[in-house]
């Protein structure tokens, strides 16, 4: 099976909302989390194949979104930030990869990604395309394909664990469902 990395990562995108809840602050878009340069090498990437999601390094083996294919562009292993977002509130829509619950079984801290399936049989986002989410008061996270809204202070903070690596991480004051109306 192929598709191209930037369609995926367009339609995610194209599911963008000029609704957000009062308060809210509008919606970052992912590709703003990457600088120009990488950008440019997105749309000018070769087409991506991906195996089942029975193949290694699927998110049940070691690797998961961590996994280093070095036939795949230079721009699906950046770490490259932009500065100018260090410290500002967003709003950003992307699905969850659970990593850390509290007594009650809500997860208190998982990585977002910015499409679905991202931790399991397509090729795994650069680390300027997953952030670190940090939130205290905790969440359930019952379907790693539904959409998820969190709003926080972005930071440059990279981070590393089995799983992935980071280039971003941010402290939510809030965390929700993406509804229909948003849509």
């Amino acid at each position: 099976m192929r598709y191209r990395f930037l369609a995926i990562l367009l339609i995610v995108l194209s599911c963008s909302s000029a609704y957000a809840q009062k308060g809210e602050p509008p919606e970052t878009d992912w590709l703003a989390l990457m600088p120009m340069a990488d950008r440019k090498a997105l749309e000018d990437m070769p087409e991506i194949t991906h195996d089942t999601p029975e193949a290694p390094g699927g998110f049940n083996n070691l690797g998961g979104l961590k996994q280093k294919d070095n036939s795949l562009p230079e721009v699906m292993h950046s770490t490259r930030t932009v500065a100018a977002l260090n410290g500002k509130t967003i709003r950003l829509g992307g699905y969850p990869v659970p990593l850390e619950s509290n007594a009650k079984g809500d997860f208190v801290e998982f990585f977002l990604v910015p499409y679905p399936g991202a931790c399991i049989h397509v090729p795994p986002p650069p680390p300027n395309q997953i952030i670190l989410v940090r939130y205290p008061k905790g969440i359930p996270l019952p379907d790693i394909y539904e959409p998820y809204w969190v709003i926080g202070p972005l930071k440059i903070e990279k981070t590393e664990n089995d799983l992935a690596e980071a280039s971003y991480t941010l402290d939510a004051t809030k965390v929700r469902k993406v509804e229909e109306a948003d849509l």
